[in-house]
Formats: structure tokens, sequence, C-alpha cells
């Protein structure tokens, strides 16, 4: 069993040695954002949407690791879900939670930025 782990964790190593800083940075996003939220979803009593939105950071995190054609889609996906949860929070709490809406402008510009990154590099068909 250590051997199997072991070669594992060599496999991936190795396989982010051969992905750059460029591909890393909005994988490192989108994963640390669907752990974030899969963390909040208990203490925000299990709002099924918090869920989701975790859920697919992480798969979108790993489709744009193992450059699927389907990560820009899911990426555009997160931007519209992340630009409407930051706005809607804002309106709701209106700036009487200074944590929560500094985390929610925070979290809406990193998404913008990561999406126009995305766009930008993406390779014409």
């Amino acid at each position: 069993m250590h051997k199997v782990v072991k070669a594992i964790k060599m496999s991936f190593a190795s396989k982010l040695k051969t992905v750059g800083a460029q591909t890393l940075a909005p994988a490192a996003f989108y994963g640390a954002v669907g752990i974030i939220f899969l963390v909040l979803l208990p203490l925000a009593d299990f709002p099924p949407h918090i869920g989701l939105i975790g859920i697919l950071s992480l798969v979108t995190a790993y489709s744009i690791l193992k450059k699927r054609a389907w990560a820009l889609w899911l990426v555009g996906i997160l931007f519209a879900v992340a630009t409407t949860l930051s706005l809607y929070t804002l309106y709701v709490i209106a700036f009487t939670n200074w944590i929560v809406s500094a985390s929610m402008i925070v979290y809406a510009v990193l998404t913008w930025i990561i999406t126009l990154y995305m766009i930008l590099k993406r390779k014409p068909q």
C-alpha cells in the first residue's frame, strides 16, 4: 500500500513539473475556492448553492490542470455564478459585515481576472 501511495505522489509531482505557472495559478485559485466553499458549507447551514459552487470549482481546477477542452466553459459558468453570488451578497448585507464584504469583493475581482486571463490565454481553433 505504501508503494502505491508513493507512486501516486511521484506521478503527481512529475505532472506538476510539466505544468507551468500560467496553468497552475488558475487551477490553484479554483481549487482553493472549491475547498473554501466546501469548508464553509456546514458553517452556513448547508445551503446547496455553496456546495455546488465548491464542487464546480474543484471540477474546473481539475479540467484546467488536465487541459480539457471544456475548462473554458466551466470558467465562464463560474464567472457568471461568482459575479451573481458576490453582487447579491454585497446587496443583501450592504457592507454591514466588513469581512464578508471584503471577501466577496476579492472573490469577484479574482474571478474576473482569472476569467480574462483564461480567455486571453486560450489557443485559437
